[in-house]
């Protein structure tokens, strides 16, 4: 009973530290550093692209989702971890298949930069020695993803924390 209870505890240690990492406390939306081009906070509205279904497709994905709290391991409206967020809205809105963590899903598409980051690109974040966190470019140095302190919802790379953490941006589309 002892070796299956150490077992377990080992488990859920390993999936802790490769797992989606928290993020800061401090709100995304900061009217002071941030520059959204509407005066609503956490919209994707500026970023729809004219003319394509995909681009109105993900921001309709957001806003179902928008607000939808944190959870580490989840996978639901209840509570999704950043990964999760990037899995399903990627199977949901370009019919994608993502791998199920952040460590699987920097293993897979081509990398990119900042510069040539393009809609829909995914931006992995190293947080900590062993943790990471990734979420989903819509461009202008934003990108959506599931925060820790905020839920589902939009961020900036503006943001010290998050420009300082970035660790690699991957596109899972064909040139």
């Amino acid at each position: 009973m002892r070796a299956i209870i150490t077992l377990k505890a080992i488990s859920l240690v390993s999936f802790v530290l490769t797992g989606c990492e928290s993020t800061p406390t401090a709100t995304p939306y900061d009217s002071t550093n941030v520059h959204y081009k509407t005066d609503r906070p956490n919209s994707l509205a500026p970023y729809i692209k004219l003319g394509e279904p995909l681009s109105a497709a993900l921001v309709q994905y957001f806003e179902e989702w928008q607000g939808t709290p944190y959870r580490w391991g989840g996978v639901s409206k209840k509570g999704i971890d950043c990964s999760a967020f990037t899995q399903q809205a990627y199977q949901a809105v370009f019919q994608h298949p993502l791998p199920r963590t952040t460590r699987q899903q920097v293993a897979k598409g081509n990398k990119t930069t900042l510069h040539s980051a393009t809609y829909g690109d995914l931006i992995f974040f190293k947080t900590g020695a062993r943790r990471y966190h990734v979420g989903i470019y819509i461009g202008d140095k934003q990108f959506m993803h599931a925060s820790s302190s905020k839920g589902v919802s939009i961020s900036t790379l503006d943001n010290p924390y998050w420009s300082a953490r970035i660790w690699q941006i991957r596109s899972y589309f064909a040139e």
